[in-house]
């Protein structure tokens, strides 16, 4: 029988969350590297048996670990990020300049063909390289040169936060940073254009037909059709059907247009999911309750899933890479709060439970089918 495996970061450690087909009994293991935050784990496609994690702490800075069992054992890789050829400037959130100054990595992805093959995503806003799992890394120093000047942070760092892989066309690669937009490779990540026509930051940029400087929350894609791009902004839900050329608001009946993670059904390319939160300010579910929404048409008709959800006096959040799907037969939708809950659905949204509760507060979920 199938299994599956949740990997999931948080504030203070690392927890591995394992169960059949059915979804029901639920192992945990874990805490990892306890105390550390840990901003995102992620498996291998081409091994699950190697999973990449992103350790950091304030005290001792930022390390990636790598285990090639699944979890049980991690063993401490490459931790030199150096940018490539001068840091420059970029915009701070007072409109002056400011030196580029690695932090951590936010995200990691591994290649769908190549355990060895890994991206990783950094604040100050940079794309990485690893083509030995994990033990050395390189910037790709063409992204910085798309107009880097005018990039600021966003309220939480100036991340590069998503990585997608065209499963069509391993050389094509999307990715979002908040506060400079969506940008596209078409040779590896050597060098960028960016793919933001069509959004709009009123709020923000004045500019309406600014091509950087967006607040891109996360972008997610169906691997049946990698032209067909959803995106969560710092306000609105768009979509875009020519690989981001160009983008259209599919808010629709959403109780709210801000939000963080979106993720798409591993069956069904048209079936999306986000999670709205109050406001920019507010961090919260619209009247304290917590519900996933659905829509089966690619937007603009939404439907709330609060089945085993807490309807009332619930004031969490939800992070932009806290949510997955797995690829079983019955699709299975997880998330993960900053209450320090996991919720798993194993009806495609229609009911959820809690898988864990009272971790420290959830910075990412990613979930492994294993065959």
């Amino acid at each position: 029988m199938s299994r599956v495996r949740v990997l999931v970061g948080t504030k203070k450690g690392a927890f591995i969350l394992s169960a059949d087909g059915q979804r029901q009994d639920w192992k945990v293991s874990g805490p990892h590297f306890a105390g550390w935050e840990m901003f995102h784990l992620k498996g291998s496609p081409a091994d699950p048996n190697r999973i990449y994690a992103s350790q950091t702490s304030g005290w001792f800075g930022q390390q990636i670990q790598r285990s090639n069992d699944g979890g049980e054992t991690w063993e401490q890789v490459g931790n030199d990020f150096q940018y490539e050829g001068g840091t420059t400037t970029h915009q701070w959130y007072d409109g002056t300049q400011h030196p580029w100054e690695f932090k951590r990595i936010w995200h990691l992805e591994p290649s769908l063909t190549d355990p060895d093959l890994v991206y990783a995503g950094a604040e100050d806003a940079a794309f990485f390289k690893s083509t030995d799992g994990g033990k050395t890394w390189a910037e790709s120093p063409g992204l910085r040169q798309v107009k880097g000047r005018l990039w600021q942070p966003g309220a939480g760092g100036m991340g590069l936060h998503t990585i997608l892989i065209d499963p069509k066309n391993p050389q094509r690669l999307f990715i979002a940073i908040s506060a400079a937009g969506a940008f596209r490779s078409e040779d590896g990540g050597d060098t960028w254009a960016p793919i933001n026509r069509g959004l709009k930051s009123r709020y923000e940029i004045p500019d309406p037909d600014a091509d950087v400087g967006h607040c891109v929350h996360r972008i997610a894609l169906h691997p049946s059709r990698p032209d067909t791009l959803f995106m969560q902004k710092h306000w609105n839900v768009l979509r875009s059907d020519n690989a981001g050329d160009f983008w259209q608001d599919v808010s629709g009946n959403l109780p709210s247009d801000f939000g963080f993670p979106i993720d798409v059904h591993a069956h069904e390319p048209e079936t999306i999911y986000v999670i709205p939160i109050k406001s920019d300010s507010e961090h919260f579910p619209p009247d304290g309750n917590l519900r996933v929404y659905r829509s089966r048409t690619g937007g603009n008709e939404w439907e709330a899933l609060t089945r085993g959800l807490p309807q009332e006096h619930c004031y969490v959040n939800v992070f932009r890479d806290a949510m997955a799907v797995d690829t079983l037969d019955e699709c299975g939708i997880y998330f993960g709060t900053t209450g320090g809950q996991v919720y798993c659905s194993s009806d495609s949204g229609d009911s959820w439970r809690p898988i864990v509760r009272d971790l420290p507060a959830v910075y990412s979920v990613e979930v492994q089918t294993l065959r």
